[in-house]
């Protein structure tokens, strides 16, 4: 099935990403710790370590927001959840599959619209570093554009879970995991390790 696919691929991304994010973490770290050493030991400064902070958390959280949904790890309240009905929690799933879909396609939108302003203005960081916004931008975009296609593919799995298998498909698809299950599936993967 093209949609199975689809999703396998979105979570080789994720993973990739959040890998990749990590690291570009710990390089932003090690960068900030050489910073302050510089600056106290030495009396120099790297300019724009600031500037670099935080273009990397903007590029890394873009990305994260769809590797969290994949793995259902935004929080959700859900202290009342379980005790209603499947068909009132499925409804409950599907209304949050789509509201995070809208808040992502409108996200995406309005970066790719300043992304494309930037480039055409030529914008720089008024900045020591000047940086071309576009390429921090860019960064940013590519990363909403991944959360927003994984939420938007998430709807529609669910959709097609409530056509095949009714709640009962829907709230194991996209349902926020249980407390059994967030510890089983945090089990599974310390023992992959």
């Amino acid at each position: 099935m093209p949609l199975e696919r689809t999703y396998r691929s979105f979570e080789t991304v994720g993973r990739l990403a959040a890998l990749a994010g990590g690291y570009v973490l710990l390089g932003l770290s090690l960068l900030i710790c050489a910073e302050i050493l510089l600056r106290r030991f030495i009396g120099i400064s790297l300019q724009g370590v600031d500037e670099i902070g935080g273009y990397v958390l903007a590029g890394v959280s873009a990305f994260g927001f769809g590797y969290a949904l994949l793995a259902r790890a935004h929080t959700r309240i859900d202290i009342l959840f379980y005790r209603l009905g499947p068909r009132v929690q499925a409804a409950l799933n599907l209304l949050s599959a789509a509201a995070v879909a809208a808040v992502a396609c409108f996200m995406l939108w309005r970066a790719a619209a300043t992304f494309q302003r930037s480039a055409e203005l030529g914008s720089a960081a008024a900045t020591p570093l000047q940086t071309p916004i576009w390429i921090p931008q860019l960064a940013w975009v590519l990363g909403l554009g991944f959360f927003a296609a994984v939420a938007v593919m998430l709807l529609v799995r669910a959709l097609l879970a409530l056509r095949a298998q009714g709640s009962a498909g829907v709230n194991a698809m996209i349902g926020p995991l249980s407390l059994e299950a967030g510890i089983e599936e945090e089990t599974d993967s310390v023992d992959k390790t």
